[in-house]
Parts: C-alpha cells; sequence; structure tokens
C-alpha cells in the first residue's frame, strides 16, 4: 500500500465519472462508491504497515516536480496524519453511500466529491508546503459547487461566504510560505520543522500568526466561525458530513503539523491567546447552539464547540492535552457525521428542520430513535463513548497551565447535555404529531452508513489505547519540538 496510490483511488473514480454519460446514473453511483471504498481498503492497508512505536514519518515518497524551485511532490504520514487519514476515507465511503439521495446531474455531483476526497487526503499527507497549500486550495472549489449547486435556502449565499472566509485565511497562510521560502530555500516541511526555530522571535510571530488565521478559519475558531452555519444549513447532507467530519480537521492538522512546530517560541508566546479562543469557542459555541430551534443549525454549532475542545487541548503544550485534542478531532468526526447523516435522514422524508415540528417520533421510528439518543449521548460526553475520552484528556492537560479557563471550560460540558437532550425531547418524546403518522422508518441502507460509525465511537470509547498508541509517539515527538 502506498499514499500515492490512495490519493490514485477517488482520482481514478473521478476520471471514469466523468467519462461515463450522463445517463448511465447507476454505474456512476456505483463507480464513485468503488473508489472510496477503494481508498477506505488501502487506508486500512496503511494501518496494518505502520509502526506505532516510531515518531518517524513513514510511507514517504518523494519526486521532484518544479526542481528549479525546489518543489516537490513528497508524501508521508505519521501517527498525527494516519488517524485522520482513515477518517477521511471512512467518512467519505459512507457520506458517498449517503449521497445516493442526490436525484439531479449526478455525474457532475459525482466527480466534484471525488475531487473532494482527493484533497482532502492530500492535504494530510503532504510534506512539501508547496503541495500542501495546492490541495488545501483543491478542497474549496468542489466544496463551493457542491453547496451551490446541491445545496437548498440561501446556498449561492452560503457557497459564497465559505469561499471567500477560508480564501481569505489561506492568503495569509500563502505570504507566510512565500516568506519562509525566501528566509530557508525550501518547501519542505520535515526541514522547515528544523530550521524554522532558528528565525528571529519578532518574524516567528508574524509568520505564527498568518499560519493561525489560515488554519483559525478553517476549524473555526470565534470570531471567524461565522461562515460555519450558515454552510452547514445550506450544504447537501453529504456536503455537511464532510464539512464538520474532515474540513474542520484540517486546521487542527495544520497547528499540529505546520503551525506550532514551525514556530515553536511563538507558539509558547500565543499560548494564553489560543487558550482563551478555546474557551471562547466552546461557551460561545453551546450557548449558540441552545438557542437554535433548527435540527441542522444546533448540531452545526455544537461543532464550534466541540472543535473549541483541540485549541484548548493544543494551547496547553502537555501530553494528555495533545493526546486529547487528536482524539477529539477523531471522535467530532465520527460523533458529527452520523449526526449530519441523522438529520439528513428526518428530512428527506419530512422536509423540515424544525424541532417544534416533531415530537413523539421515538414510537414511530424506534430504529431511528436508537441511533439519535446513541449519537445525542456521545455527543454530550456519555462515560464510555468516545467523546467523553476526547474531553476529558483535553481538560486533563489544560488544568495545569491554564486552570481557570479549564473550569470555565466544562460550562460546555453542562450546555452539551442541554441542548442535546432538547433534541432528544422535542423529536422522539411527547405525543406524536399527527402528520408523522405514516413516516417511514430508517432503510437498511441508511442504517448502514451509521453502524461503523456507531461501532468506531463505541470501540474508541471503550478502548482508547486503540488510537492513542497510534499517535502517543507522533505526539511526544511533537511536544519535543515546541518545548525544546
Amino acid at each position: 500500500m502506498t499514499l500515492t496510490g490512495l490519493l490514485a483511488c477517488p482520482l481514478l473514480g473521478m476520471l471514469i465519472v466523468l467519462l461515463l454519460p450522463k445517463t448511465a446514473v447507476r454505474l456512476i453511483r456505483l463507480t464513485a462508491l468503488a473508489a472510496t471504498a477503494a481508498a477506505f481498503a488501502v487506508s486500512m492497508g496503511l494501518l496494518l504497515q505502520f509502526d506505532a512505536a516510531s515518531p518517524q514519518m513513514q510511507l514517504m515518497q518523494r519526486a521532484a516536480w518544479i526542481p528549479q524551485l525546489n518543489i516537490f511532490y513528497s508524501v508521508g504520514i505519521d501517527g498525527i496524519s494516519l488517524p485522520l487519514v482513515w477518517l477521511t476515507t471512512l467518512l467519505s465511503f459512507l457520506a458517498c453511500m449517503g449521497s445516493w439521495v442526490i436525484k439531479d446531474r449526478q455525474k457532475e455531483y459525482f466527480a466534484l466529491y471525488l475531487l473532494l476526497e482527493v484533497g482532502m487526503l492530500g492535504t494530510f499527507v503532504a510534506l512539501d508546503l508547496f503541495l500542501f497549500y495546492v490541495f488545501w486550495e483543491v478542497v474549496l472549489v468542489p466544496m463551493y459547487f457542491l453547496i451551490g449547486i446541491w445545496g437548498g435556502g440561501r446556498r449561492e449565499y452560503s457557497a459564497f461566504k465559505f469561499f471567500v472566509y477560508t480564501l481569505t485565511g489561506s492568503l495569509f497562510m500563502l505570504l507566510a510560505i512565500l516568506t519562509l521560502w525566501l528566509k530557508l530555500g525550501t518547501f519542505d516541511v520535515l526541514a522547515i520543522t528544523r530550521t524554522g526555530r532558528t528565525l528571529e522571535v519578532p518574524l516567528q510571530q508574524w509568520l505564527f500568526a498568518a499560519f493561525f488565521l489560515g488554519f483559525a478559519v478553517k476549524v473555526p475558531v470565534v470570531p471567524f466561525h461565522t461562515w460555519l452555519p450558515d454552510a452547514h444549513v445550506d450544504a447537501p447532507t453529504p456536503g455537511s458530513v464532510l464539512l464538520a467530519g474532515i474540513l474542520l480537521k484540517m486546521g487542527g492538522y495544520g497547528f499540529l503539523r505546520m503551525a506550532y512546530p514551525f514556530f515553536p517560541e511563538a507558539a509558547r508566546m500565543a499560548g494564553w491567546v489560543i487558550a482563551l479562543l478555546g474557551v471562547i469557542s466552546i461557551v460561545y459555541g453551546a450557548f449558540v447552539a441552545l438557542a437554535q430551534t433548527d435540527f441542522k443549525k444546533l448540531v452545526a454549532y455544537s461543532s464550534v464547540s466541540h472543535m473549541g475542545f483541540v485549541l484548548l487541548g493544543l494551547a496547553s503544550l502537555t501530553k494528555e492535552g495533545v493526546n486529547g485534542a487528536l482524539f477529539q478531532m477523531i471522535s467530532h468526526g465520527l460523533i458529527s457525521g452520523a449526526m449530519f447523516l441523522l438529520v439528513g435522514v428526518l428530512y428527506e422524508r419530512t422536509h423540515t428542520r424544525q424541532l417544534e415540528d416533531f415530537g413523539g417520533l421515538g414510537a414511530r421510528v424506534p430504529v431511528y430513535a436508537g441511533f439519535l439518543i446513541f449519537f445525542s449521548l456521545a455527543s454530550l460526553g456519555l462515560p464510555g463513548l468516545s467523546g467523553f475520552v476526547a474531553e476529558f484528556l483535553a481538560l486533563l492537560g489544560a488544568f495545569g497551565p491554564w486552570r481557570w479557563q479549564t473550569i470555565v471550560s466544562t460550562l460546555g460540558i453542562v450546555l452539551a447535555a442541554a441542548y442535546m437532550l432538547k433534541v432528544i425531547r422535542q423529536v422522539l418524546l411527547g405525543p406524536l404529531n399527527a402528520k408523522w403518522q405514516t413516516l417511514a422508518e430508517m432503510t437498511w441502507w441508511e442504517r448502514c452508513t451509521l453502524i461503523p460509525l456507531m461501532a468506531g465511537v463505541l470501540g474508541l470509547g471503550v478502548y482508547p489505547l486503540a488510537l492513542l498508541s497510534l499517535q502517543d509517539a507522533a505526539v511526544q515527538q511533537f511536544l519535543s519540538q515546541v518545548i525544546r
């Protein structure tokens, strides 16, 4: 198994879809599903090949691309990137299954969908800054069209807002990348990690701020978050799954792979700012989620809150905190992906997302109710499920260096219980709304999109060592790069 082979799976799938006639809808769907399934199979093979005890980059491939500018096609994985690669292939496969509800322009949809997977995977494996930036920007194009063409509501406005916000953040990052090349003469991520600390501290601070803006918009960190609820609400269900499950993690990954290791002194000096922004994101996102009446918007704002724990864990610069931040990225990807799929299942049947329009569905659709209760409890951090482990580790790591911020952050957990129990009460409990007397239960196809996510959330909650042992060596190396 190679990383180039991993990238080739969705890329070849996209090319085949483009060659097929647009009337061959079933063949187009099967091709996209096969391509995403192949990528997931390759990621499982990478897990088997990976040596978790080694903190070094593994399965590296390198070839000259633009040698005049010292630009290379360079890819590799470690314990930080591999779990995110696995999460990307899993959610891409399951969201592709969920994409069978798309009724028009399927050829264009699935071609763009597969291009989106190429960009997401490339972002997590690129070890050349120029290549990383290419993949980072590639993601924007298909997501813009997925929201703008196949979304609902104010889809053109939401797509435009998403594109402008993320592109603006990316431009700050591009300026920092060009400055690094002028100063150090290389785009190589590993080389810059070794030499970036030699830059004078004021320059480190400016460059760290530029990278921070690029990644903070993607996370998203309050106050750079306003594009997220609009994009989520108006995106098609599979787009929302990938947006919350993967695209937000690209920002967190950028902090871990580049911003912190490149500029360790600046990162340490900005620790209190990042911890404060994490607390604000946790509490603000939770309060706004609690106020929502739109089911999808509630889940969107809960993502702002949950991703705040990633920032808090990173700001701690402790082993527990950073492990918690990484664990939260994987856990939130599984849980938020499932929640958006559940919103989509309900919307396909009722064509409404207003919580007050439901009521009593627990007796009418018990299988759906079981899934919704499970993932709601996972989202509020029930012990035994992955969300609890992630938030506990992030808070444990942050309690030493940022005590009052950690104490305030626990309010986010209380509010998460409030808004998720509100969802359960308004959707599932009480008398059945007469409009839904004939509401159909989930199909087996829909259940199959959620069962793997349920297994992942339960498995990581019961046996977190499965993930922690994979990322531990890379986390220790990360801390040695930043703290020394």
